[in-house]
């Protein structure tokens, strides 16, 4: 997989202007090349051990080649592109000190945090987050960490999106005897399409199509089942199928469940820090050339549109250091609103 695109190597002379980008994951990388190979110094801020955000340590090897992510990456750093790893901006080094030591910076940290079901029995220790949960075995897989992710004989996974699926397989791996997979609507409506279905059924996994968890049951603080409610679609007009409760439960028993139903972005400052403004979904406010409210820091990705795959993030990767040039080269001035 190769990042640099639109220019070759070395065809600009270097350029006396810097810019800071924090998250290695699809629009960083994609933004590094093009401003790199334009001339311009290129600093990667990242939290994780390795460069590549997502497409290493949130998605398995059989979506994506990893050793073609890390061959893009090696070929940027051989271009000159330098990565500060294990650096969680907002922890180890504040966003300000980025902005003031750049031209311009580039926001690309994604989203890293899971969505939750805040019903009773939330809190037991074995119902845990999916993605953290797989970002976790891939930092073990790998050798960043020598504790493997809890596995229990039976999984409950909640959700119908790709990180469920994957979910199930990491699960069997890891030694599931049973897992079992609740989504609240029918597999023709769901993220992962009929052919997710498939797949986690391939796995041996169980699944519910139009359940919801509704409470987690736990004895003597640890967790032993789950109730879930029946639904039913409702059509709306120009809507998906509205999932509504029909009144009708039944339990399983599970020891661990993994909530994959939905990413929350993961901007990094608190909303309104630095003035810069988050919506109301928690991404951040950029206009169409990917500027923030704060002169000089624009936002790409999953941060600025929400959850998506590697294509749109890519694309609005390179579309915000393109918008980047254009204002270090006095081309683009900042927005007024």
């Amino acid at each position: 997989m190769r990042f640099i695109i639109g220019c070759k190597p070395g065809e600009h002379p270097e350029k006396d202007k810097s810019v800071g980008i924090v998250g290695a994951g699809p629009a960083g990388l994609y933004a590094a090349g093009y401003l790199k190979c334009k001339g311009y110094k290129v600093t990667i801020y990242d939290q994780m051990p390795e460069p590549g955000g997502f497409m290493i340590f949130g998605v398995l090897e059989i979506h994506i080649d990893k050793e073609k992510v890390r061959r893009g990456i090696k070929e940027l750093k051989e271009l000159g592109v330098v990565f500060k790893q294990n650096t969680r901006v907002g922890r180890d080094i504040l966003l300000g000190d980025i902005i003031n030591v750049h031209d311009a910076v580039l926001i690309a940290t994604g989203t890293w945090k899971s969505r939750r079901l805040k019903i009773p029995g939330s809190d037991l220790p074995e119902v845990l987050p999916a993605t953290e949960w797989i970002v976790d075995y891939h930092l073990w897989k790998y050798g960043y960490s020598s504790e493997k992710p809890m596995i229990k004989p039976r999984v409950l996974v909640v959700g119908g999106g790709l990180t469920a699926v994957d979910a199930v397989y990491v699960s069997k791996w890891l030694g599931a005897e049973e897992v079992y997979v609740s989504y609240r609507r029918t597999r023709e409506y769901a993220p992962a399409g009929v052919r997710g279905f498939k797949e986690m059924e391939e796995q041996g996994a169980t699944v519910y199509e139009l359940t919801v968890p509704v409470e987690y049951i736990g004895e003597n603080g640890h967790l032993v089942e789950v109730k879930l409610e029946k639904l039913k679609l409702v059509q709306e007009p120009g809507k998906r199928p509205k999932p509504v409760g029909t009144g009708e439960y039944f339990t399983l028993k599970v020891d661990m469940v993994l909530e994959a139903i939905g990413l929350i972005p993961t901007p990094p400052f608190n909303g309104g820090d630095y003035g810069i403004k988050l919506r109301d979904d928690g991404t951040i406010d950029v206009d169409e050339y990917k500027r923030t409210t704060r002169e000089p820091v624009f936002a790409a990705g999953d941060v600025s549109h929400g959850a998506s795959l590697i294509g749109p993030a890519a694309k609005s990767g390179l579309d915000a250091a393109k918008a980047i040039e254009a204002y270090l080269e006095g081309r683009l001035g900042w927005r007024t609103s």
